[in-house]
């Protein structure tokens, strides 16, 4: 079982920052409380979990109310202390000439990290990120360490007011999804979930309807750990050590300009929540339950 519903958390601008999801005032960051409930797609069978890795499928929830895409916030409740890390590469369709001039919207240093530790995570990458980063998004694509979710192309807003960012119209959202999708794939990724998250958290029920023929989930979020714009590495990581329970999603970012001490505060989670006794797996895995 997983949780539908609207997330009351941040919602986050290009590497974001806190706010309410459902439109574009900025409020303080608070954790999402549970919603209705829908069911999610069971494990394997024993006899598909014979079958090789590439053969299964991932779980996805089930259709909400008037068949609008669904949405997860948090995993089921467990008494199995889990907990899945999520990484946002944010990049704006706009942004090219910045990236030409020398800012770096990508993060090796982090997914090094990720893999020294051997923590899993989800990155929910853009297609213009996958475009400007084809390697990494490679890279980050073929381990089974990571899988990749959609973010869509642009990065623009799917409801407005969301944080200033321009919107997408409600007939181009499926081109957005799939063009991105289009983007990770044509730049060599293979563990690529059907799962996506609204740029800036932002979404309402025309979005959601406007997004249920792709087929995917909606993958939001219950702890913000704060690391858009910070540079406070401790605080951080404190704002996600207070916020994870067993069957949390947790967003941070894979973005090094906006998202400059992100490493860092994994440095510090990582450890302390291992020696709490958690257990970090991939959203597919929380939503299999």
């Amino acid at each position: 079982m997983t949780v539908l519903g609207a997330v009351l958390g941040g919602g986050l601008v290009g590497c974001g920052s806190t706010g309410d999801s459902r439109g574009g005032s900025p409020a303080t960051a608070h954790r999402t409380p549970s919603a209705a409930r829908a069911p999610a797609a069971r494990a394997p069978s024993a006899a598909a979990a014979s079958a090789p890795p590439a053969t299964r499928k991932p779980p996805v929830l089930a259709p909400g109310p008037d068949g609008l895409t669904p949405v997860l916030t948090r995993g089921p409740s467990r008494t199995d202390k889990v907990v899945a890390l999520t990484f946002d590469a944010d990049m704006t369709a706009d942004e090219g000439p910045r990236a030409a001039a020398g800012e770096r919207f990508d993060n090796p240093e982090l997914i090094a990290l990720l893999r020294r530790l051997k923590v899993p995570a989800t990155v929910f990458m853009t297609g213009r990120w996958a475009e400007e980063y084809p390697s990494q998004a490679r890279s980050i694509g073929t381990d089974p360490l990571f899988e990749i979710g959609n973010h869509s192309y642009s990065h623009y807003a799917f409801t407005s007011p969301c944080y200033g960012l321009p919107a997408v119209e409600e007939d181009a959202v499926r081109g957005e999804v799939e063009r991105a999708f289009g983007a990770i794939r044509k730049a060599g990724a293979r563990n690529v979930v059907p799962y996506f998250r609204f740029p800036g958290g932002c979404y309402d029920d025309a979005s959601l309807r406007a997004l249920a023929p792709e087929k995917v989930t909606a993958v939001q979020w219950d702890v913000v750990s704060g690391d858009a714009f910070a540079t406070d590495a401790d605080a951080v990581a404190e704002q996600v050590l207070d916020g994870v329970r067993p069957g949390s999603l947790v967003v941070m970012h894979c973005t090094r300009s906006a998202a400059p001490v992100t490493a860092e505060a994994v440095r510090e989670v990582v450890p302390e929540l291992r020696k709490r006794g958690y257990r970090f797996i991939k959203v597919s895995e929380l939503m299999a339950g």
